[in-house]
């Protein structure tokens, strides 16, 4: 049956319009103007490194467990709870490469308290204080302080016994000997015994209280060492 030349010339130019815009969507793809479909291993490197589970390098079991300020420096104290080690930061970047930024929150409430600190690689996380875990018994305390204004203490710090009172009086005197809060594992070096003999005694045991306290308080050998060092500087500096 033959259509009428009216409907064959019709039926061509839908032909021809049909196969028209079939080319040029063809050539539209083929300049990328139209998406192709997603293969199935577009998403791989997506999948094997999502943003929302990326690691921030710091374990989670840190918290910040206090805040020390010595005239202009500011020093954080962090406690991995998993390994129950003290972790010293401060302005200046430590052997691990943090460096404290910041603190946050009220000073009169350590529950609000943060610390902001950049790790290795620049970037930066924000570590809130925690109630640290319980640590075996200590000696009875006296009720006095573990630092004073004239030895550059913090008031934050936990007290200190009576015999840490005693002990601080002690290795005041006998400065070469050293003592437990130092933060030496042995007796302080000579440039250190240099530095505590240009002192007064009051001074010494001032700062020997103060560092009781943050033996108290859980800070390890280098984190003590460094406090106690800044705090001998400073003294001689005021002098």
């Amino acid at each position: 049956m033959s259509l009428p030349s009216s409907h064959a010339s019709l039926a061509l130019k839908l032909l021809f319009m049909a196969f028209s815009g079939f080319s040029m969507l063809r050539a539209q793809d083929d300049d990328g103007a139209i998406p192709r479909p997603m293969r199935d291993d577009t998403f791989d490197t997506l999948m094997a490194n999502p943003p929302f589970t990326r690691s921030l390098g710091i374990s989670e079991s840190l918290i910040l467990t206090g805040v020390a300020r010595f005239d202009k420096d500011t020093y954080a104290t962090l406690m991995d709870t998993k390994t129950m080690e003290s972790i010293l930061v401060s302005q200046q970047p430590n052997r691990d490469g943090w460096q404290l930024v910041g603190v946050g929150g009220d000073p009169a409430r350590m529950q609000t308290w943060s610390a902001r600190i950049q790790i290795r690689g620049g970037e930066v996380v924000t570590i809130r204080y925690q109630k640290p875990p319980p640590r075996p018994p200590k000696s009875s305390s006296s009720g006095k302080s573990g630092g004073s204004s004239s030895g550059g203490g913090s008031s934050n710090l936990p007290a200190i016994s009576d015999k840490q009172v005693s002990e601080a009086k002690a290795a005041a005197v006998n400065y070469k000997d050293g003592f437990l809060a130092d933060g030496y594992p042995d007796k302080p070096p000579a440039e250190m015994v240099s530095k505590l003999s240009r002192l007064s005694t009051s001074q010494r045991e001032d700062i020997n209280r103060t560092m009781f306290g943050h033996r108290n308080q859980g800070l390890g050998l280098d984190a003590r060492r460094q406090i106690y060092e800044g705090l001998v500087d400073r003294a001689l500096q005021r002098r």
